[in-house]
């Protein structure tokens, strides 16, 4: 949405200037001054011992960049582009998150009073003290006979079931509980060590990580036994060989489902001189319209025309600020003809969008927009 055009980053896709899609994983986002870049939305991934930040409107950078050294901590994305807002785990600088806590021998249960039944037993083990690493599996340095195994190569065993029903897709977003160690016992990143959770896109994290937790239901605690090529391929600086983790899953949040209407604007549809198509969703509560040169909060999703998602502050959990001047044109003048609490459906032709620019999105794209407020 930033001047270069919007390509929303795993922060705020919709926004950046430098824009690609980017993803990041982090329990407790830091806020960065938007920089000049279309909207694209980036998402987030399981953060390292720091948590990572999630993408906010990026500036005229370039887009697309590679993943590179993963310093030992979590599950990264293989690929990933830079954005203003993007963290570094999203840039690909550091791997993403990766998986949930241990399990362990459980105390016995005291004995039960008269009349009042034995306290209940949780298979996770509790928090260390500061600073103290969560001991490491029997079995870590290899699955044991009763694992089961994908095709890919990937061994998991459930260590207790879990009290959902739907599994998530690799679009979803996961928040989830971890610990990972190397085959040897040491432990190299945890969740549960530092007491958060973290909550990502599963399709910005490792090969297994994606593959793995998509076997899973809420609730459930599996160990995971992931070979070198589904985890980090021997990237220096990385932990390296079969890396075996413990996720417990929390929570799964899934995609916005693409408009009906995705492919064209309908016939109902309202048009501007430049060519930018929209219809009113839900009529705002305000009064006062953004200018230009106003900075806005909203929500939004975006999609190409054939349905894909490629960005949306809806998933991230997180509203996107950004000035009104600093994003795709179709952006300037569309969010312009809202009030505050308006949703608004935009198709935005290429040319008010990334007008082609390599590594954004391509060819008209469609927005879902909120207006939450006008903030100066």
């Amino acid at each position: 949405m930033f001047k270069t055009a919007p390509y929303l980053s795993a922060l705020g896709a919709l926004c950046l200037l430098v824009a690609p899609v980017a993803a990041g994983c982090d329990s407790k986002p830091k806020k960065q001054a938007p920089k000049k870049v279309g909207p694209a939305p980036e998402a987030k991934r399981p953060a390292p011992a720091k948590p990572a930040q999630p993408a906010k409107p990026a500036t005229t950078a370039a887009n697309g960049a590679a993943a590179t050294k993963a310093p030992e901590g979590r599950p990264a994305t293989v690929t990933t582009t830079p954005t203003a807002d993007t963290p570094p785990e999203a840039t690909g600088d550091k791997p993403a998150a990766g998986a949930a806590g241990t399990t362990t021998t459980a105390k016995p249960a005291p004995a039960a009073k008269p009349g009042k039944a034995a306290p209940k037993i949780d298979k996770m083990t509790p928090p260390p003290a500061p600073g103290q690493p969560i001991p490491a599996p029997a079995d870590v340095a290899a699955p044991p006979a009763e694992a089961q195994k994908t095709a890919s190569g990937l061994a998991y065993l459930v260590q207790r079931k879990g009290t959902g029903t739907e599994k998530p897709t690799a679009q979803s977003s996961v928040e989830v509980h971890y610990t990972g160690w190397t085959t040897d016992g040491k432990m190299f990143d945890s969740s549960v060590a530092r007491g958060e959770t973290i909550s990502f896109p599963l399709n910005r994290v490792i090969p297994g990580w994606t593959e793995g937790v998509q076997l899973m239901v809420v609730g459930e605690l599996t160990r995971f036994w992931i070979p070198e090529k589904l985890a980090y391929g021997g990237r220096p600086g990385a932990p390296a060989g079969m890396l075996v983790f413990d996720v417990e899953l929390k929570k799964i949040t899934s995609p916005p489902k693409a408009p009906k209407d995705v492919a064209a604007p309908p016939a109902d549809a309202q048009k501007t001189a430049s060519g930018l198509a929209y219809k009113v969703l839900k009529k705002g509560t305000g009064t006062t319209k953004p200018v230009a040169t106003s900075v806005v909060e909203v929500h939004y999703t975006g999609w190409t025309t054939d349905g894909k998602m490629f960005d949306s502050s809806v998933m991230r959990g997180k509203p996107t600020q950004f000035p009104l001047n600093r994003v795709i044109p179709g952006w300037t003048e569309g969010v312009a003809l809202m009030v505050e609490g308006e949703k608004t459906l935009f198709w935005i032709p290429e040319k008010l969008a990334y007008a082609g620019r390599p590594g954004a999105p391509q060819g008209m794209l469609v927005f879902e927009v909120e207006l939450l407020k006008i903030l100066k």
